[in-house]
């Protein structure tokens, strides 16, 4: 017979609820206002585990005072990174912006190619009033990721002032990680090796893949006299991180919209860079850079990148599948930790 006393819960547990629940209370209190920050929050520790080898081995191995150390690197980094993504983001914002404003000449090319396809193929892939709706909802998304970026002087600010006392502070942010985190120890090193795989995949893979497609882009764009060819060669680098598709939903409209104005020269010559050189470099940089990195499924960056995107802006493409991947991570590490118990009992 079950002893009355045994269904009670202790005053232990009870405290011990309590507590938690109020630990996740004022934690969603300051997630849900953190919100706005999220971005730079991510983007320092992105850049912290990126810049954490320099760091030890110019404070460890070369005897450099931390905050030095730390100040040379986030100035290194700011050149190399951030400068030049503002750079290309002001490119392709100042050349959207006409289209925001006036957005008859995407409509015009829209129709254009469907007009091509229906004269060659016989085909109306798409109806005229559904090709307006298309442009009508393309320019609002497109105002909206590249205006809700990190790119605020305020937020960068913020992302550099976290990322500094996380490098001048990294060995007992480290030491603090492996006291608090509520796993066994070899769950911890998991989470800590992953993690930093994770977020090279995503803070540097992508870009890297993306930058590669990009470059052969506007190479490409370039030789067969494609208008605006900087603009569609950035398109087609964020296109890269769309998975099964990718490039292909720009260069493709791009060839048939050639062909749509007399430019056969120009159709059949993107269509073949881009089939033959653009989505080659694609194989073969990712073949290159993330087999040593964390292999990411492309459904976790598929919605990564949906979801990325309306939180926080064009640096979702980046964050979002990063963010996805760690939930995955997190929900196995918690299966390590507790699964075999329950199937114990």
């Amino acid at each position: 017979m079950e002893n009355k006393n045994d269904a009670k819960i202790s005053h232990q547990k009870i405290t011990q609820l309590s507590i938690l629940a109020v630990i996740i209370f004022i934690g969603w209190i300051l997630s849900k206002e953190m919100l706005p920050y999220l971005s730079s929050i991510l983007g320092a520790i992105a850049l912290y585990e990126i810049l954490i080898q320099p760091m030890h081995y110019l404070h460890l191995s070369k005897k450099w005072p931390s905050w030095i150390a730390a100040l040379i690197l986030m100035v290194v980094s700011f050149i190399v990174m951030v400068i030049p993504f503002v750079y290309l983001t002001s490119i392709i914002v100042d050349t959207i912006a006409p289209y925001i404003d006036d957005p008859s000449p995407l409509k015009e090319a829209l129709n254009k190619i469907n007009d091509f396809v229906i004269q060659t193929l016989n085909v109306d892939i798409v109806k005229p009033d559904t090709l307006t709706k298309l442009s009508e909802e393309i320019l609002p998304f497109a105002q909206k990721t590249l205006g809700s970026t990190f790119l605020a002087v305020g937020n960068v600010f913020l992302m550099y002032l976290v990322l500094y006392f996380m490098l001048v502070n990294s060995a007992t942010i480290e030491i603090w990680l492996r006291q608090h985190l509520p796993f066994k120890e070899k769950n911890v090193n998991k989470i800590l090796t992953e993690f930093k795989s994770l977020v090279f995949s995503s803070a540097v893979g992508i870009p890297l893949v993306a930058l590669s497609q990009g470059i052969a882009a506007f190479i490409g764009y370039w030789i067969f006299g494609v208008d605006n060819f900087m603009l569609m060669a950035l398109l087609t680098a964020i296109a890269s991180v769309i998975p099964l598709v990718g490039t292909l939903i720009i260069y493709l409209p791009l060839a048939i919209y050639q062909f749509s104005i007399g430019d056969v020269w120009g159709g059949a010559g993107v269509a073949l860079w881009g089939f033959l050189i653009i989505g080659s470099i694609d194989n073969f940089a990712r073949f290159m850079i993330q087999k040593k990195l964390a292999n990411i499924h492309p459904l976790i960056t598929l919605f990564g990148v949906l979801i990325g995107v309306n939180l926080m802006g064009f640096l979702g493409v980046i964050f979002g599948p990063l963010m996805i991947s760690l939930l995955f991570l997190l929900l196995s590490i918690y299966q390590s930790e507790y699964g075999s118990q329950r199937t114990s009992t």
